[in-house]
């Protein structure tokens, strides 16, 4: 759904989504959060099943364009931008969209639809970061295996609670960035 009263309920939906899981999204709290009737959700969708397909493609879409853009070389070379990469996922903790993430993730462990959009992001995923490994000069195989890696570290990290505080956690990434970015 493309139309501006549609992507309310969709962002509605995200919120309610990372707040109680998918068995929580439903289109009377939607109405409730949102102040409005269960009939301005019906001129939009037909069913729940509609707003969840909808939400999804969404997030599958959104993922997807975001893992381009920041893979996107921009005068920078293959290892700058995976350095830049691990810098954004581990400097600027989103709790709001790792919540999402770890929502829909939950969901894809039970509903095919979801699986499958999971999947299409992991895969997007990989496949640009691998990409940055192969211009690094390593071969296809090591290129996934790294890409494979980077992914594990970026969401570990983000849900481990390093007890050492900020500064000890900063240069536990560094150093864990620089042997990500080895060519052994």
């Amino acid at each position: 759904m493309s139309d501006a009263k549609g992507d309310v309920w969709v962002e509605a939906t995200f919120a309610e989504l990372a707040r109680t899981g998918v068995e929580g999204v439903r289109v009377e709290v939607l109405a409730k959060n949102l102040g409005v009737t269960k009939g301005g959700f019906y001129r939009r969708f037909a069913d729940r099943a509609a707003l969840l397909g909808a939400m999804l493609e969404r997030w599958r879409e959104g993922r997807t364009e975001a893992i381009a853009q920041q893979t996107s070389l921009d005068g920078q070379s293959p290892r700058e931008r995976l350095k830049a990469l691990i810098q954004l996922y581990s400097e600027r903790m989103n709790p709001a969209a790792m919540a999402i993430e770890l929502a829909i993730r939950q969901w894809a462990r039970a509903d095919e639809t979801a699986a499958s959009a999971v999947a299409s992001v992991d895969a997007a995923r990989l496949k640009h970061v691998a990409e940055l490994y192969r211009a690094t000069g390593l071969s296809a195989d090591e290129a996934d295996a790294q890409a494979f890696l980077f992914y594990c570290f970026v969401f570990g990290q983000s849900l481990l609670f390093v007890e050492r505080g900020p500064r000890k956690r900063a240069q536990m990434i560094a150093r864990s960035a620089e042997k990500l970015l080895a060519n052994d």
